[in-house]
């Protein structure tokens, strides 16, 4: 084989992660283009991510930073995080525009909706997180200890833990995409997913117990709504797949 054959059956791929190369460099553009124009409100992006803890504490409490930097680097760290969830939908949009040469029209057709779904399916979990589960779990934490106890939280442990809980409610809520593209890859049929229903159950429970901190109320406020997305992924796919038939 000459070396132009061989040229010509590497050139593809190199072109290709050279388009791949180039839409990362995009990505981390954009992402650092959105933390500058945030950093400056760094702290007043702290504040709010913590009021929830905050409206909980006993009065003349506050939160305390236990290091040095703590103080700079735990807003920094947040600000960062949120200017990559900002450029969430351009960061999709980069990988999507590299793989669609390779997906047919119907694929394509079906990949954008399911794209934009994605996207707003992670913002509801952060939302529904931030709304709905802090003020439980804040509000049930700071009235079970010690009477002897005041409550003063590490700046840096708590944005540790609402990252934890954004990251894994946010991925929860992706559930239903997920099942709507097993059924239509055809790895299992609708039946077959629905008849799996006690094993997702448990599951949903295990994953719970893995991804949030180990307490019994956010195991059950994330392990509930996982269940709850996997039916309306399963009731969606049993239509799209009806749609496709």
């Amino acid at each position: 084989m000459t070396d132009d054959n061989i040229q010509d059956q590497e050139m593809p791929l190199v072109q290709h992660l050279t388009e791949l190369r180039d839409r990362m460099l995009r990505i981390l553009l954009f992402v650092l283009l959105v933390f500058c124009g945030l950093f400056y409100f760094a702290n007043d992006i702290y504040t709010y991510v913590s009021e929830p803890l905050q409206r909980y504490l006993p009065e003349n409490s506050t939160m305390i930073a236990t290091e040095v930097a703590s103080p700079f680097l735990t807003p920094f760290k947040l600000t960062f995080i949120l200017a990559f969830f900002v450029s969430m939908p351009f960061v999709l949009f980069q990988f999507w525009r590299f793989i669609a040469p390779a997906l047919y029209q119907r694929e394509r057709r079906l990949a954008l909706p399911l794209l934009f779904s994605s996207i707003l399916l992670f913002y509801a979990g952060i939302a529904f997180a931030y709304y709905v589960v802090f003020p439980i779990i804040f509000g049930f934490f700071t009235s079970v200890g010690p009477s002897n106890v005041t409550v003063m939280t590490d700046i840096n442990s708590y944005l540790n833990f609402v990252l934890k809980l954004f990251f894994a409610f946010g991925l929860a809520f992706e559930i239903p995409i997920a099942a709507i593209l097993l059924i239509l890859a055809g790895v299992v049929s609708p039946d077959a997913l629905a008849r799996k229903r006690p094993y997702v159950v448990v599951g949903c429970f295990v994953l719970g117990m893995l991804l949030t901190p180990p307490d019994v109320i956010s195991q059950t406020l994330l392990a509930l709504p996982m269940w709850l997305l996997f039916e309306t992924g399963l009731l969606f796919g049993r239509l799209l797949a009806r749609g496709r038939g």
